[in-house]
């Protein structure tokens, strides 16, 4: 990795722009476009990186945009990633610059992430003190929960059309002081599962349950049967969540119906566990199902792998937030139960993913009554600009 330096960019290189910034920030949360419905946003990105000089490529999984910027003769080049998308949350911030739209809202703080890239672009396009070639990836859909805008953007080439030595990316994080870096090696946020369970019983009158076949008991017996899968099965040393978080079955309490439903949540840390969990969850669903005399149709949706950042360029950039920060505002990041499709970046590419306290009262993320602190655009930006001028130092 490139030798330290403190001649690169600082916070106080953007206190000027913080009013820029936060003006910009505030549009975009005040218009907020759901997954793959990014146009307004996409436009917003690519227009700004175009004036100030990028060659930009707009469309790129769908409404993804990457602005790519070359300068001097170096050929390593850096990935930075933002998302663009909002939720379908109706927001009760009351804030002036509250969603227009009823339902949506940037209940995540994607509406940051994106501006705090942008402030970094501009930076760099005015001051150019690097030596190589830049790309900022601005993604839609990260919230789709699967055929992500992650993968969308993967499938269309993006590391072949727009090649990088590393990428990296960072998240907002509700409980964090404002301006303070969480920062972990390997794995840092957890594989998403999500699994459906149908159970065919036979159903029949309630007076006479011998001659049924009850999915609601088959339901329940699972139910209590599968919060054994962590704890007898998952290394205590690791960590793992199956969570039943939906059961349906039954319309009047008379009647036993002919079938019932259970949806579990399914998260962990590995590869090894996540194959564990799958194969004990379907085991259990099976035999529970069979000693009821029931039977089963079970739909095991595998979602966002395990986000596992790389040893060198979680070192690389610790030091870099190190520099910008200082170190008492640099710590290690417990694992994370949430996930994100960055995951998919960095199962081509090294590289890691940060994250960034949004102050210790913060709501916690897709809440209504969340938003994003605009104290860290300024430190978002520079953090963006010093990583790559760091990364692609002369």
């Amino acid at each position: 990795m490139p030798k330290r330096s403190n001649q690169h960019a600082g916070i106080a290189d953007f206190e000027g722009k913080a009013a820029e910034l936060a003006e910009a920030r505030r549009y975009l949360h005040a218009h907020p476009e759901l997954s793959f419905q990014e146009q307004e946003t996409a436009a917003f990105v690519a227009d700004r990186l175009e004036r100030w000089g990028y060659e930009v490529t707009r469309n790129v999984g769908g409404l993804g945009v990457v602005g790519r910027l070359r300068q001097g003769s170096g050929g390593r080049s850096i990935a930075i990633r933002a998302d663009m998308d909002a939720l379908p949350i109706t927001e009760t911030t009351g804030l002036p610059y509250a969603s227009k739209t009823a339902g949506k809202m940037h209940a995540c703080g994607h509406d940051g992430h994106t501006t705090m890239l942008l402030g970094a672009a501009e930076y760099l396009a005015r001051t150019r003190h690097f030596n190589g070639t830049v790309n900022l990836v601005f993604q839609p859909a990260e919230e789709a929960g699967k055929n992500s805008g992650a993968q969308a953007m993967i499938a269309d080439g993006l590391f072949e059309r727009f090649p990088c030595d590393a990428v990296f990316g960072l998240h907002n994080h509700p409980g964090a002081p404002v301006g303070t870096f969480l920062m972990r090696a390997g794995p840092l946020m957890a594989a998403s599962d999500t699994v459906m369970i149908r159970i065919l019983g036979r159903g029949g009158h309630a007076s006479r349950p011998h001659q049924t076949v009850d999915p609601i008991v088959a339901a329940a017996n699972m139910v209590m049967t599968l919060q054994t899968v962590v704890s007898r099965n998952v290394n205590p040393v690791e960590a793992a969540v199956v969570t039943v978080g939906m059961i349906h079955g039954g319309t009047a309490s008379n009647v036993i119906p002919e079938s019932s439903e259970i949806s579990l949540s399914v998260r962990s840390f590995s590869a090894g566990v996540r194959d564990t969990l799958e194969q004990r969850i379907r085991g259990i669903a099976a035999s529970i199902a069979e000693a009821h005399g029931a039977s089963i149709e079970i739909d095991y949706e595998r979602g966002y792998p395990v986000v596992t950042n790389s040893e060198g360029e979680t070192a690389f950039a610790t030091e870099v937030v190190t520099e910008l920060v200082g170190e008492d505002n640099v710590s290690v990041c417990p694992l994370i139960p949430g996930s994100e499709d960055f995951s998919y970046f960095l199962e081509h590419k090294p590289g890691c993913f940060l994250r960034l306290g949004n102050g210790e009262d913060s709501a916690i993320l897709h809440s209504s009554k969340y938003d994003f602190n605009d104290g860290n655009l300024t430190v978002g930006a520079a953090l963006w600009a010093r990583l790559a001028e760091r990364f692609l130092a002369a």
